[in-house]
């Protein structure tokens, strides 16, 4: 009966007339708005209206999907930041690691490297502020300020006995959307696109041809993990590759005024250069609109993961008192004429959880040169190379900041070598960090643990626990065993993580690049192809 009343509820919500949606729209915020007048008044304790309105709207928007959010004004800095990676301050990112906040990452040329900070040092004090278990947030912000102003930091070095006292000027930073770029063995050019802020097209440009003229034959664009930005740089980024007036990207949405067809606009870079694109299950947005586009027009390999599978376009909307609402306003579509959007948010589980597309019901489109593709979840590459599933203790590890924090100790008791390519972490010191992490008393519990728990509970519940106790206890004992082991069992795993997060200490993205692609399978995979063109052109011929 309920179900019938709530089918019934949404046919005749499609039935309404313009009036009749206005009058239940009022008519709802003013329940609204007496509901909280009257929570206000008469709830038994003290509540901040603030919060409770935010949390109000949090929860109708986490109805809608995951990037239609309302963005206060103390939070629009912030935002600004995300979309345009601009900002005026020292040039550093920071994070807290171990209860400690610490620097880590400097940005190249920009006050904090100038002034020689360093990653994994830890602030003290900002402008004479100690900051100390203050939020993250509060920290960065009394890091800003207005360009050629001064501002005082206190950082505490590995090593030193007495804190390290700077004062440094801001300016405004311009965070580059590349972060490492180079000419691989066999003449392939390399480079690492991180982010889709303002001007990412002129930069990939300017690497292209400075990759060209350093002798580069072919090229590979690395988008693992790159979440996306703004639409138009990614149909600039398409455009360096393909002719000048084919469509790149389509979006639709209830409006008319969303409906738009985005077209390359200049002449291409290279039309002819091999290329390659690594993705990955966090490659989205903008970043597959490029893959995307370019794999429907043939021009392009993608060789890795599954992408994400995000095909929502949101646009900004100025609301009362400086807020602003990201709301999504259409679905895009790339050149072939599907949509990779992977998660149904409208028709959602029992649980909440939004639908997916199962792959037999997925629909099939066809590249510019024939080649099957299709809709409904991300895009599959041509030569796919799942990631590798790390076990509970390397994630957990990784999270926990212990590695950070033993690359910080490394690089201060260790010269930085001339170069890092070939850089490997002894036996002995492996065994060291062991040690270490022994003494800080690291501890993780695996989803292993958690079932037998589970099970012995159950066991007791329905009263079979004596009957299975024996068998419960060996279960744990082995768990047990595993865990002693498990350092050595994952030492290989454990041993690469160590060596990137000591390389990006040393030598930020560009040290950490010389050390993961020498063991990166994608990569190889893609080298492999670009030295081989017969097997290129075949993957990319009709069939």
């Amino acid at each position: 009966m309920l179900a019938a009343l709530v089918v019934m509820a949404g046919g005749l919500w499609a039935f309404m007339g313009p009036g009749e949606k206005y009058f239940d729209i009022a008519k709802n915020l003013d329940i609204f708005a007496t509901l909280f007048k009257e929570v206000n008044a008469y709830y038994v304790d003290e509540v901040e209206p603030r919060k409770l309105i935010n949390h109000g709207i949090e929860g109708m928007l986490e109805s809608l999907d995951p990037y239609t959010d309302y963005i206060p004004e103390e939070d629009l800095e912030s935002f600004s930041i995300l979309t345009t990676g601009q900002y005026a301050g020292i040039g550093a990112l920071i994070g807290v690691v171990n209860k400690k906040t610490v620097i880590t990452e400097t940005y190249p040329g920009f006050p904090a490297q100038r002034g020689g900070l360093q990653v994994g040092d830890e602030f003290i004090s900002v402008d004479g502020q100690m900051v100390q278990g203050r939020p993250t947030a509060e920290v960065s912000a009394l890091l800003k300020g207005q360009p050629q102003t001064d501002v005082t930091v206190e950082v505490k070095r590995f090593g030193k006995s007495e804190n390290i006292k700077l004062k440094l000027k801001r300016e405004k930073i311009k965070i580059s959307n590349i972060v490492y770029q180079t000419v691989l063995p066999g003449q392939v050019g390399y480079l690492k696109l991180d982010d889709f802020t303002p001007g990412a097209g002129k930069e990939v440009e300017e690497a292209v041809v400075k990759l060209k003229a350093a002798g580069a034959k072919s090229l590979i664009i690395d988008l693992r993990d790159n979440p996306g930005g703004l639409l138009h740089e990614a149909v600039n980024i398409a455009n360096l590759f393909l002719p000048k007036g084919v469509e790149v990207v389509s979006t639709r949405g209830k409006l008319e005024e969303w409906n738009k067809s985005y077209k390359t606009l200049n002449a291409p870079l290279d039309t002819e250069l091999p290329l390659v694109m690594l993705t990955s299950r966090g490659t989205a947005s903008a970043a597959e609109i490029v893959a995307g586009s370019l794999q429907d027009y043939d021009r392009a390999v993608l060789v890795g993961d599954r992408t994400f599978g995000k095909g929502l376009v949101q646009t900004t909307r100025p609301l009362t008192y400086n807020a602003q609402l990201k709301v999504t306003t259409a679905k895009y579509y790339i050149p072939s004429g599907r949509c990779v959007q992977a998660l149904d948010y409208q028709h959602r589980q029992e649980d909440g959880e939004a639908t997916t597309i199962p792959d037999s019901l997925r629909r099939a489109f066809r590249t510019k040169a024939g080649r099957t593709v299709y809709d409904g979840a991300g895009l599959e590459p041509e030569i796919k190379i799942e990631s590798d599933l790390l076990g509970a203790a390397v994630t957990e590890l990784a999270y926990s900041g212990y590695v950070f924090d033993y690359a910080t100790r490394y690089v201060h008791m260790h010269p930085a070598p001339a170069s890092l390519v070939g850089f490997k972490l002894s036996d002995e010191e492996y065994s060291k960090f062991v040690r270490w992490l022994q003494e800080q008393k690291f501890t993780y519990t695996t989803p292993l643990e958690k079932r037998a728990q589970e099970l012995s509970e159950a066991a007791k519940r329905e009263r079979f626990y004596p009957d299975l106790e024996a068998s419960l206890k060996e279960i744990n004992k082995r768990i047990e065993q595993s865990h002693q082991t498990s350092w050595t069992k994952f030492k290989p795993e454990v041993s690469a993580l160590l060596e990137q997060q000591i390389a990006f200490h040393y030598k930020l993205h560009a040290g950490q690049a010389e050390v993961s692609l020498q063991a990166d399978k994608e990569l190889r995979a893609a080298l492999d192809l670009l030295n081989n063109s017969q097997q290129y052109r075949k993957l990319l011929a009709p069939r």
